[in-house]
């Protein structure tokens, strides 16, 4: 073989080995549920779409407090930016129906940096998919799959806990004109401007607290979620049929949402004591008694003896005021007020094994805590009074009003004040 055709062989070789090389998977990872199965080539980032993913799961199953049924894996294909392919969409989710049941897969194009409220709302629409055809495995091939609408993952992302509500409730607050419900629902928010978008989200948020508020919000919601499949034509119908709180007067109720979205200032997080104030308030369990009247119990007290149907309902009620309180709760405390909600819960279940002991412990836990975010407070404040550079500002205008008080006033010049000031120096002297 001379050495042209030794040269030609090396060439047709490296191509193919190119190719192979090419062809071959990239390496991947499960998540720890095991639904996410994540192609990328970084390790890092496959963990970190991972950790989103679960985290973007349990936020919804909170939501609609159910348990984690998932039956068809998420397939996420991670894949870098392509200079030459610009056409590349940055997220496309593949929904279809295969000889072995259904395949959910999304494609998410990585460039330079990462777009993660992108790569969350996806992820989140990957999961409603799953779970409105997740009773469906046997969907003729070539059905036009129903997506789960955009108001509901604007809404679910928006009611996070621990997501700043506050330019939300401005721009509803600003907003020049109320949308009717039935136009906000067939509204598109692709062709929206960014204002336009940021009121469409406030509008979400607005409908989805409207309608998990009450004793059975989340479960007709997670109810409405598994019904997506059979919805019509017509969004509006559809909700009014599975939300009867919304009531006749939907339009009445909708805009009496909206006017207490947009007037509430609670969007604001607690801080750290004012968080203790509000769970002390929520552990003294209400419990209506037969005259009408009503007395505080202490949970504790109802974790030690069986209880009656009044007071599961009680409970029942804490549980869900627990729930809400998470969201404002400060940041530390969370965990503490997630803990109460989980005891609250199992109590209404007639659940007592070992429930005295786990409040044992979060009393506990709650004690240090205190005594430590005390101790940071004094350190704080010691820091600003002695090593601090700069004044914070806090206490300018108790300042000014002293230093106001201690400049003597201008004294009156009539007959009667320079009698009266005569007769003072006389004392006086």
């Amino acid at each position: 073989m001379n050495t042209t055709c030794r040269a030609i062989f090396r060439l047709i070789l490296l191509v193919f080995i190119l190719q192979s090389l090419r062809a071959a998977p990239p390496e991947r990872s499960v998540s720890p549920s095991r639904q996410f199965i994540i192609y990328a080539p970084s390790a890092a980032l496959r963990g970190a779409v991972s950790e989103l993913g679960e985290q973007t799961k349990a936020n919804l199953l909170a939501l609609l407090r159910q348990p984690d049924r998932w039956k068809t894996p998420i397939i996420v294909n991670l894949q870098p930016e392509q200079a030459n392919l610009p056409e590349i969409p940055p997220a496309a989710l593949r929904f279809s129906q295969t000889g072995f049941g259904l395949k959910l897969q999304l494609d998410l194009t990585i460039g330079e940096s990462i777009d993660a409220a992108l790569v969350e709302r996806e992820l989140l629409r990957a999961i409603l998919l799953e779970i409105i055809y997740r009773s469906q495995p046997d969907v003729v091939p070539g059905t036009a799959f129903v997506e789960p609408p955009d108001w509901l993952l604007d809404g679910v992302l928006a009611i996070t806990p621990g997501r700043d509500r506050g330019p939300l409730v401005e721009a509803l607050s600003v907003s020049a004109k109320q949308l009717s419900l039935e136009k906000f629902l067939r509204q598109r928010p692709a062709l929206l401007d960014s204002p336009g978008r940021l009121v469409y989200r406030a509008y979400s948020l607005s409908l989805l607290e409207l309608l998990v508020d009450g004793t059975d919000g989340h479960s007709r919601l997670a109810r409405y979620i598994d019904n997506l499949s059979h919805a019509s034509n017509d969004p509006f119908a559809d909700l009014k049929a599975q939300f009867p709180r919304l009531g006749d007067d939907v339009e009445k109720t909708w805009q009496s949402a909206l006017a207490r979205s947009s007037g509430a200032r609670n969007y604001q997080l607690l801080t750290f004591a004012e968080s203790q104030q509000r769970l002390d308030e929520l552990l003294r369990v209400k419990i209506p008694d037969a005259e009408n009247s009503s007395k505080h119990v202490e949970l504790s007290e109802l974790a030690q003896r069986k209880l009656s149907g009044v007071e599961k309902i009680a409970l029942n009620g804490l549980s869900e005021n627990l729930v809400l309180a998470t969201i404002r709760a400060n940041p530390v405390m969370r965990p503490i007020v997630r803990e109460y909600q989980q005891i609250a819960e199992l109590l209404a279940r007639g659940k007592r094994k070992r429930v005295a002991e786990r409040l044992v412990r979060v009393q506990a836990t709650r004690t240090t805590l205190a005594a430590r975010m005390s101790d940071i407070d004094d350190y704080m404040n010691w820091f600003e009074a002695t090593q601090s550079k700069t004044g914070s500002g806090v206490f300018v205008d108790y300042l000014r009003a002293v230093g106001e008080s201690q400049i003597p006033a201008p004294r009156r010049r009539d007959a009667l004040s320079v009698y009266l000031d005569s007769v003072a120096a006389q004392f006086e002297d």
